[in-house]
């Protein structure tokens, strides 16, 4: 009993950062009846390869990995290197997160599914969808014009101001481009279930980025238990 006490009061110290995969949304029902959309990520376990402290780097943070590749050979040899000299076998992706106190995480331990509960609120980053190359419509919600008696206006998007004065198209101009596959993070959604024999846990809400694909689950910056 008194080693568990003492895990939850570092648990209560450090915040916790995982990688896992999206795998799809679901709905499930709560305690009190309600029918709640959810989006469940396969979590797997992410060992802590380094920390850098204020002493030593001039800054904390902790690095973590994720996915344990079957074949060191498929990770460059520098990153081979790297996960050598931590005692790690290599793995496909790698990030660092920065934190307030760095000396509560221990190189080499893992992070798991063990330290989210129910009722935790967690902020979740993931890359969006890629559109390709889209129109304002699309893009940016422009209305277009009339779709009848040649207008010849139906979604474009209009004038961009290119002539004399000011002889060039302002930054930040809403136009036609690539959309989609950027970074984004959801904040403040609430952990509805842990599912530690599946290593699956289901958030409330959306995810962005498409099913399978990596998804950074930390604690929130602004919501709390």
């Amino acid at each position: 009993m008194q080693g568990d006490s003492c895990r939850l009061a570092m648990d209560e110290k450090r915040d916790v950062f995982l990688m896992g995969r999206k795998l799809g949304m679901t709905q499930v029902y709560d305690a009190a009846g309600a029918c709640v959309a959810v989006t469940a990520v396969e979590v797997c376990p992410c060992p802590v390869v380094a920390v850098r402290t204020p002493d030593d780097d001039g800054y904390a943070a902790i690095q973590i990995a994720a996915e344990k590749l079957s074949s060191p050979r498929r990770c460059t040899k520098p990153m081979r290197d790297f996960y050598t000299k931590a005692n790690l076998p290599a793995h496909k992706h790698l990030r660092e997160f920065r934190v307030e106190d760095s000396s509560v995480y221990t190189p080499g331990e893992s992070l798991d599914l063990s330290h989210l509960h129910a009722g935790d609120m967690v902020d979740v980053r993931g890359v969006t969808k890629g559109r390709g190359f889209q129109g304002v419509v699309k893009r940016h919600g422009f209305d277009g014009g009339p779709g009848a008696h040649g207008s010849m206006f139906h979604r474009r998007g209009g004038s961009y101001g290119n002539r004399e004065e000011p002889g060039k198209i302002y930054k930040g101009r809403k136009m036609p481009g690539h959309m989609g596959t950027v970074a984004r993070t959801v904040q403040n959604l609430r952990v509805i279930r842990v599912c530690l024999e599946e290593n699956v846990c289901l958030v409330k809400g959306s995810v962005m980025g498409p099913n399978g694909g990596l998804v950074i689950i930390r604690t929130a910056k602004k919501g709390k238990r």
